[in-house]
């Protein structure tokens, strides 16, 4: 089978990475990919979010299964389009990706299916949110309630931090459209895991636990990023906690978006603060997380296109997945910085000797080629990924990679995966 995945970022090389091993795959196309995916198949000049251009590209090609990575084009209707055409799409279709578009949507159906969460408002007016933040005496959490890259929430100790949050969404529109609303929710207390699980509407089949990092800064400090390193498994997730997880919110959640009529299929991520009353949603995500992806799919030791087309077919429950035992640890190297505007074009040296280490791969998600070099194109360059016997091995192996990458201004937290060690 001739395969298209859309996108370019660390998790499509992930994807990419994993696909190629498949003994179904004819051919894989990556549009528009990065050098990393050009190393698994063949990148394809076509933009993530030009979805007629890519119909029309998989029709001339052949194209028997898309499947589509960032958000994006998923909240755009890439997989209506698909599917319109006549050709199998791996993502939530428009109606179904809300559940990551638009945090409204997600809190709406959190509150009709009695899913835990954070209490919240949402509001459109800053005038009115500014109101409500004032009366507040207690933390609060400000998110816009659209697509922001992973960087639309603030976390806020008092409500002035929150008032100010609330500003650069609503007036000063840093996030664009995507601040068109924002929720303003109670701060909840605890770790935080990521869930996913692969949904093929009526069906769910949840991969290995995995914790991402979100702040900048090593201790959880600092502004929010797409994500700065993760791990799997969570020892904290146990298998008690695990079916607690699916009985009080996966399951609710796509029952809930069947009753919708808005059934969901593809990836559902659940990120989740596991509080002292339980774990509690964050926020959903209708795709493979990044930089969760890496480290899970390091460990997937099954066929990802034959689980693909299980989901596209809705024969989910014929599957089952195996796993390596060891666990993985990604480290993410982005430029000096971010989450803010950073420069792009730095020359990047060590990539080969990294790869050379054992059980660890380099995975691109900012990168680009100049002449015959990789240079730095975006704010998260590299997820540099590693198995181990152990979670302190796995860590060690990867900062041992990490350490043979070199770019002016590199940049990495050196904390990932001590929550697990602790």
């Amino acid at each position: 089978m001739k395969v298209l995945l859309i996108g370019s970022g660390g998790r499509e090389h992930a994807i990419a990475w994993k696909l190629s091993q498949s003994k179904k795959l004819r051919k894989l196309y990556i549009a528009p990919g990065n050098p990393g995916t050009a190393q698994c198949g063949e990148n394809v000049d076509i933009p993530d979010t030009d979805i007629e251009a890519l119909v029309k590209f998989a029709r001339g090609a052949d194209i028997g299964l898309a499947v589509i990575g960032p958000e994006d084009p998923l909240s755009a209707g890439a997989a209506d389009a698909f599917e319109a055409a006549g050709i199998k799409a791996f993502g939530p279709n428009r109606a179904a990706a809300q559940l990551e578009a638009d945090k409204a949507f997600a809190k709406d159906i959190m509150r009709a299916n009695s899913i835990p969460t954070a209490e919240s408002r949402s509001f459109t007016s800053f005038e009115d949110a500014r109101a409500y933040i004032a009366s507040r005496d207690e933390p609060v959490v400000i998110k816009a309630a659209g697509l922001a890259k992973g960087k639309g929430v603030f976390v806020c100790d008092e409500p002035s931090e929150g008032i100010l949050a609330a500003e650069k969404i609503m007036k000063d529109r840093i996030f664009g459209e995507a601040g068109n609303t924002v929720i303003v929710e109670d701060k909840l207390l605890g770790q935080e895991a990521s869930i996913l699980a692969f949904v093929d509407g009526r069906s769910i089949y949840v991969m290995e636990s995995a914790q991402d990092h979100k702040p900048i800064g090593d201790g959880d400090t600092g502004p929010n990023t797409g994500g700065m390193g993760a791990y799997s498994p969570a020892p904290v997730v146990t298998d008690k906690l695990m079916d607690q997880i699916v009985r009080e919110i996966l399951v609710p959640t796509i029952d809930g978006m069947n009753r919708n009529d808005t059934p969901y299929r593809g990836v559902l991520y659940a990120g989740l603060m596991l509080t002292q009353g339980g774990p509690r949603v964050l926020e959903y995500n209708c795709r493979f997380g990044d930089p969760e992806t890496q480290p899970i799919l390091m460990r997937l030791k099954s066929d990802l296109l034959e689980v693909m087309l299980a989901v596209c077919n809705g024969k989910l429950d014929t599957v089952t997945l195996q796993w390596d035992k060891r666990p993985a640890v990604c480290v993410v190297m982005s430029s000096g910085g971010y989450p803010g505007s950073c420069q792009k074009g730095k020359v990047i040296t060590g990539l080969d000797e990294a790869a050379k280490l054992k059980d660890v791969v380099v995975f691109h998600a900012g990168t680009a080629r100049r002449d015959d070099a990789i240079v730095t194109s975006g704010g998260r360059v590299l997820g540099v990924t590693a198995l181990g016997e152990t979670i302190a091995a796995a860590k060690l192996c990867a900062y041992e990679a990490v350490g043979k990458i070199h770019f002016e201004g590199a940049y990495c937290r050196k904390d990932i995966a001590d929550k697990a060690l602790k």
